[in-house]
């Protein structure tokens, strides 16, 4: 995936490192890996101009179990989620994008293995985790898995890729393997999951792929996890087994060979005693075994036979793999329901970690899991920032009025979601709506019960407390009639809390109603021991209702501690590209600083305000379409560092410039080109964004003339008519004039979809049930598929000649698909003879799942569809679930 770059001159120029402008190539934006294994081979990150940008700058953090909070949650068996954190192979950004609604998983306290699940025939089976899932991974203390997937044959699956997979050079190395521990150190994840599903394997192959598995463990790193599935057994066929077997032991351990660091068992099981005892058999722990459970289809209402995996009043006899637990993000709509189901998943339908026992229900993985914590040194900071927002804020104040999702930026989320203790009466939720720093806060509303004081239990951690340390809270609330206290246990009683506030502020007056406030607690009179939980703590002498409060950040810090972070240095515009001169893309680079945490990107404004653009632990940061600010010459950016207590260096500051402001380029579309007499037809401004005031001539139109933006006109009488765009600016204007293009009939009425079930040929259909006559079919129950490199194409034989006027394109979305397997770019073609060609509609940046193209009345016996791009993404499979063809005999 080359990308072409550009080489700017660069000066100093009143201390901002100046960027001159250059014509360049598109720079584009970057995106996560995703490979072939002989694509694989040609990768290095010197000739990937992405692969800067996939690089996770956040280490593994250490975590700690300590206590329980119910008695059913246990320590020994492990959990492994193989979860599609982004929902296509391709197309992922890798810093993050503009949509607010996205999978920000947040209970990763419960995960010990993480696998990020992906791979398909038609994009690219070996994918390494986006960065900024690594980066919340690793800040969650979970080390997280690449995924290796071989498909089965009937998705696309190639023997051919098993075999360059497992090539094997004359010293006996295996390149693939060299390359799967390159990536992988590179990016900074743990390891690979390995998935061979694919048919047509011989005992040779699972021997081959067993010497494949030992080289990795002979070379990798220390701490790099390979997991297995249990797919292939040891002669080489696709036969799941379920349990540990001597079918498939093979591919964990093999006498003194240790082939494997865990295996994802298959899903059909109901007692796991088995595979515990062959484990002991063969040397290994039965705990690097996770019974594999699937709750894609289902999620909550998943059968799963517990007890065969937990047996009442025994250790368990394995650990536990769930497939697709992001079932929760799939089935939901808005942030509000995919947080919720989350919650019912991993903590139960009750809510309440602590209280999980209900019979007959789902219990949720807190039920066998307890809750770890990576807050077991200072500082400690929390917003309650989940990773998206609608908005964002640094310390109160709005910086970004725009949705946005990067994961890198999530916090450590509360270790217990809910454990309300004492009065029931508040609910604490996630409030995308208010927010400190980032896109969230906690939200803690309803009344506050005089005669019964409400505990709400936050976050577990592993903190001794030091002469100089402090906590301080910030929030807002829209009373100050009830008191908010902080609430600490001890290791040596975790349950047991004392309750701080300011001594010298009891009451809380200095609260001002819905302003941010922070309080400052010292904790010296506490050295030397470990703070072992942090809760909220609401009382009033009356009760409060309609009461809110919003936390906007929980510090845990040592004051002395405190650093000062040296400036960025060689903050620089590494590259940029402009579309129209009013939008560009620009990569920003700088050297990093020792302790930051994270650095903040802003952009000076052409008013001087200042707006945030984003953030990452990362040396480079790529910014998408950002539109001109008016006619601005010059845009200026500003970074800073931040530390891990949010403590920030001085900014530095670079300029880019922009070409010259364009003159506008004319263009419209229309709903359609054949009407009666009489009939409203709409017609749309699709010029370019720097278009200042329009000018439409409408021949035979009423009106004739129009100014608007999106004009209706009636045509009172039969015949061609033409239509021209005059496009003005300040700089100048262009012009479009289109010939005949409404056509004006009674017959208007008998236009149709000619298509319907006429004969139809295609390049390739992935199965006998994806032929391309089911494109043509009137439903989108079914569709046309086509795998291979794009583009693929669609041939319409209507029969006869039609005069055409429209064309309906029903893509991925339309048949109950992913928006992201929309067709991008397509164009097509009619023709008379069915020899000549002639292009009658091109479209590059199609997102939508319907599609309707209007066109000037034209003959044809035969229409080609070209599919150029088949999804938003590198996908190659062409998805069609219908294509309509609007016309009528030939006069």
């Amino acid at each position: 995936m080359s990308k072409s770059k550009l080489l700017l001159g660069t000066l100093l120029c009143m201390g901002l490192l100046f960027i001159i402008p250059t014509i360049s190539s598109a720079l584009e934006q970057p995106h996560s890996s995703y490979w072939f294994p002989e694509d694989l081979m040609q990768w290095s990150p010197e000739t990937d101009p992405d692969a800067v940008y996939n690089r996770s700058q956040v280490p593994l953090a250490e975590r700690d179990t300590l206590y329980a909070v119910n008695d059913s949650a246990q320590s020994d068996a492990k959990l492994v989620a193989l979860s599609a954190l982004n929902q296509q192979t391709s197309g992922v950004p890798s810093q993050g994008n503009k949509d607010f609604y996205s999978n920000t998983f947040g209970y990763w306290q419960y995960v010990d293995i993480m696998v990020y699940w992906a791979g398909s025939a038609g994009e690219g089976i070996i994918v390494p985790p986006s960065a900024d899932v690594i980066d919340v991974s690793h800040k969650n203390g979970v080390p997280i898995l690449g995924s290796v997937f071989f498909p089965p044959g009937v998705f696309g699956g190639q023997f051919a890729w098993i075999e360059q997979m497992l090539e094997q050079e004359a010293d006996g190395s295996f390149p693939v393997a060299d390359k799967l521990i390159e990536v992988a150190q590179y990016y900074g994840f743990d390891g690979w999951f390995f998935n061979q599903e694919t048919n047509g394997g011989t005992k040779e192959t699972a021997q081959k792929m067993q010497d494949f598995l030992v080289y990795i463990q002979e070379k990798k790193p220390e701490g790099m996890h390979i997991m297995w599935y249990d797919s292939m057994t040891r002669d080489g066929n696709i036969s799941w087994q379920n349990y540990l077997t001597d079918a498939n032991s093979f591919f964990v351990q093999d006498g003194e060979k240790r082939v494997s660091d865990s295996m994802f068992l298959n899903f059909w099981w109901s007692n796991q005693q088995q595979s515990y005892n062959k484990a002991n058999d063969i040397g290994r722990s039965p705990y690097d075994l996770f019974a594999g459970i699937d709750t894609e289809a289902a999620g909550t209402s998943t059968n799963v036979p517990w007890n065969g995996l937990f047996p009442s009043g025994k250790a368990s006899y394995a650990s536990l793999g769930i497939y697709r637990p992001d079932w929760t993000y799939k089935t939901s709509d808005t942030m509000q329901q995919f947080y919720q189901k989350e919650q019912d998943f991993w903590v139960g339908l009750d809510g309440d970690p602590a209280n999980t026992e209900d019979p007959g229900r789902w219990k949720g993985m807190a039920n066998y899991f307890i809750g770890k914590t990576v807050i077991n040194k200072y500082p400690f900071v929390t917003h309650f920032n989940t990773g998206s927002g609608n908005l964002f804020t640094v310390d109160g104040k709005v910086m970004m009025e725009q949705s946005w999702n990067n994961r890198s930026l999530q916090d450590i989320l509360p270790t217990w979601r809910w454990t309300v203790e004492g009065g029931q009466l508040l609910t604490p939720e996630f409030d995308w709506e208010t927010a400190y720093y980032g896109g969230s806060s906690l939200k803690i509303s309803g009344t506050v019960d005089a005669d019964e004081p409400t505990n709400i239990k936050l976050y577990k951690t592993n903190l001794t407390v030091d002469k100089d340390t402090e906590l301080s809270i910030t929030y807002q609330t829209n009373t100050n009639e009830a008191n908010m206290k902080v609430g600490i246990s001890f290791l040596d009683d975790p349950d047991q809390f004392i309750y701080l506030y300011k001594e010298d502020d009891e009451d809380q007056d200095n609260s001002i109603k819905d302003e941010w406030v922070t309080q400052v607690l010292k904790l010296e009179k506490y050295e030397g021991k470990q703070i072992a939980a942090i809760s909220l703590y609401f009382d009033s002498e009356e009760d409060v209702q309609d009461y809110t409060m919003n936390i906007g950040e929980i510090k845990l810090y040592n004051k002395k501690e405190i650093l000062n972070l040296d400036q960025p240095q060689l903050f620089q515009v590494k590259d940029s590209s402009f579309e129209n001169a009013v939008f560009a893309n620009v990569s920003l680079t700088w050297n990093a600083v020792t302790d930051a945490d994270h650095y903040e990107i802003y952009r000076i404004m052409a008013d001087g305000s200042k707006e945030f653009i984003g953030a990452t632990p990362n040396q480079i940061f790529f910014i998408s379409e950002m539109r001109r600010d008016g006619k601005e010459t010059k845009t200026s950016f500003e970074i800073v560092a931040v530390g891990s207590n949010f403590e920030k260096s001085e900014d530095a500051e670079v300029e880019m410039e922009w070409p010259s402001y364009p003159v506008p380029v004319a263009n419209f579309i229309v709903d359609k080109t054949v009407i009666g007499p009489g009939e409203e037809i709409e017609f749309f401004n699709t010029s370019s964004s720097v278009t200042e005031s329009l000018y439409w001539e409408f021949e035979g139109g009423m009106p004739a003339t129009s100014t608007e933006e999106n004009p209706i006109v009636t045509f009172a009488n039969e015949g061609l008519y033409t239509v021209t765009l005059t496009a003005i600016n300040s700089e100048g204007e262009n012009v479009i004039t289109k010939e005949d293009l409404i056509f004006v009939t009674k017959g208007a009425e008998n236009m149709t979809n000619v298509a319907l079930n006429k004969s139809v040929e295609a390049d390739h259909a992935c199965a006998p049930s994806e032929a391309a006559v089911f494109a043509v079919d009137g439903t989108v129950t079914n569709k046309w598929c086509a795998l291979g490199d794009a583009p693929h194409w669609l041939k319409i034989d209507l029969g006869a000649e039609y005069s055409i006027a429209k064309f309906v394109t029903k893509h991925a979305e339309a048949g109950g698909e992913g928006a992201a397997y929309n067709t991008k770019a397509y164009s097509i073609e009619v023709s008379t003879d069915g020899e000549s060609w002639t292009i009658v509609t091109e479209v590059t940046e199609n997102t939508k799942a319907i599609s309707e193209d209007s066109i000037a009345l034209t003959s044809a016996r035969y229409v080609r569809l070209w599919v150029n791009q088949p999804t938003q993404g590198g996908d190659q499979a062409a998805r069609i679930y219908e294509f309509e063809v609007y016309g009528f005999t030939a006069q």
